[in-house]
């Protein structure tokens, strides 16, 4: 009889589906735990739910802001003493409920198409239980929401578990007034004046489509800019974008605590000044969901933040048991989740495998503009971790951004000074996630600035730029920036 090798995968989140289904396409027998639903976090509460809520509000801010210098003319019977009023508004608890029933089908695809490929769903909590055994295999207990247990037998585990929002002591979520990122989709009307605490990537995303949507927001930022770990001119060009539609962007102002008064949500500063508003969103990052799972019993190191420390196939410091996704704390993206677990099964099960390499990764931000980045960094190359070239160029040049009313945006890229290879590149523009790409084959393929400026691009588009700067980088022969 021939042996089948058993993975169980606790977590059904990209990292823990994705190795699901490479798993099962190469023969082993696969369970995976799951406690809410497969598609995880992404699915259910973060990435489908909160970009399915930025596509309405990049329709109100295209319309509030291109409209009239398009010719557009909108009729209506709005009293001419407030002609300047907004004539579009929003249904939140109907865009809500189209949020959450997305999330929903998306959810159930991905459990169609992991069951289709022969994987088991188990719902529950899964935990490992002591060392590895002499055989080799290991153990993990499966609880059930009526309390009863299930023990699995694993020749690999692969703990895929993700994250949950961080809370700060004195600002407990209640759901209704204060709220975490996984609570907005419960609203029914949209809050009149929102207080987003937090500018890293899910708190800029959320005060720039509450703002589209119509909400006063205020963004409470402890850094001295929006989006400090994105590209400095990137966050400068949303930055001023957020504050000429009328957000009032707080830098340098550490949030302390948050409590309801009434109807009303006081937050209180670190230097003691205090701000109101009807709602009150904390986005201040995300904890690995690690505890209670028995993984340092197992032999599972962890860092001292809690994720579970791995190398460049997932492998984590335990024989037979790998790690995926939010969980390791190497980026949260689900591309990168999704990858991690792949690799984890093709290493595993012996097949051809490709270490993770972070350079090749490609981010977005969805606000508006969105803000897409690829490979070396402005800040890999001040700081001098590799030589490289940059131009970059506004879209204010480009004709297709003329004809569409777009003036706030750019393409950076970066290359080798020697052999013109392209390492990095920036693109801050409508749609930023699908101009992205081409900077991202060439970063993987090591191509360089001469081959994508000879590659034809469509006249007029946006992408056009990205050719126009590949030709600026390959006829100029010094640095500098353009």
């Amino acid at each position: 009889m021939e042996y089948v090798t058993r993975i169980v995968i606790i977590g059904g989140g990209p990292g823990g589906y994705e190795a699901a289904l490479v798993a099962a396409q190469l023969g082993a027998e696969v369970t995976v735990v799951d406690c809410d639903g497969l598609g995880g976090a992404s699915v259910l509460t973060d990435c489908v739910p909160s970009k399915t809520l930025i596509a309405t509000a990049e329709v109100m801010t295209t319309f509030d802001s291109s409209y009239e210098e398009l010719g557009i003319i909108v009729a209506d019977d709005t009293p001419p003493m407030e002609q300047a009023a907004r004539v579009v508004g929003v249904d939140l608890g109907k865009v809500n409920r189209r949020v959450k029933r997305l999330a929903l089908a998306q959810s159930h695809d991905i459990t169609a198409s992991v069951t289709r490929a022969g994987a088991r769903v188990m719902r529950g909590r899964g935990r490992l239980e002591g060392m590895q055994a002499l055989d080799g295999s290991r153990k993990v207990v499966v609880r059930a929401a009526d309390g009863s247990e299930e023990t699995l037998t694993a020749d690999a585990v692969l703990i895929a578990t993700g994250g949950h929002p961080r809370e700060l002591p004195d600002a407990r979520p209640d759901g209704e007034r204060i709220l975490n990122w996984t609570q907005v989709y419960d609203l029914d009307e949209l809050p009149e004046e929102l207080i987003v605490v937090g500018s890293g990537v899910t708190g800029a995303e959320f005060a720039g489509a509450y703002q589209a949507l119509g909400s006063r927001v205020t963004l409470v930022s402890s850094r001295d800019r929006v989006l400090p770990g994105e590209d400095p001119d990137a966050a400068a060009v949303l930055e001023d974008v957020f504050r000429r539609r009328g957000m009032n962007v707080m830098s340098r102002s550490r949030a302390q605590s948050a409590k309801r008064v009434g109807d009303r949500v006081e937050v209180t500063l670190a230097d003691g000044r205090v701000i109101t508003g009807s709602h009150c969103l904390v986005a201040v990052g995300a904890i690995p969901n690690t505890d209670g799972m028995g993984l340092e019993e197992a032999g599972v190191k962890l860092k001292d933040s809690g994720h579970i420390r791995t190398d460049r196939v997932s492998r984590t410091s335990a024989p037979g048991v790998y790690a995926a996704g939010d969980v390791t704390g190497i980026f949260a993206l689900a591309s990168v989740a999704a990858m991690q677990g792949r690799i984890a099964m093709y290493h595993f099960l012996g097949d051809a495998v490709t270490p993770l390499n972070l350079k090749t990764v490609s981010s977005n931000v969805f606000t508006d503009p969105e803000i897409a980045t690829v490979g070396y960094s402005q800040a890999d190359v001040d700081a001098g971790k590799i030589d490289a070239r940059v131009v970059k160029l506004p879209l204010l040049r480009n004709p297709r951004a003329k004809m569409q009313g777009i003036r706030d945006g750019f393409v950076k890229i970066f290359c080798r000074p020697g052999t013109e290879i392209v390492v990095g590149g920036v693109v801050v523009a409508p749609r930023a996630s699908e101009l992205i790409h081409p900077i991202s084959i060439a970063v993987d393929n090591n191509l360089t600035v001469e081959q994508i400026a000879n590659a034809f691009t469509v006249y007029p588009s946006l992408s056009g730029s990205i050719a126009e700067v590949a030709r600026q980088l390959h006829t100029r022969k010094a640095g500098g920036e353009g």
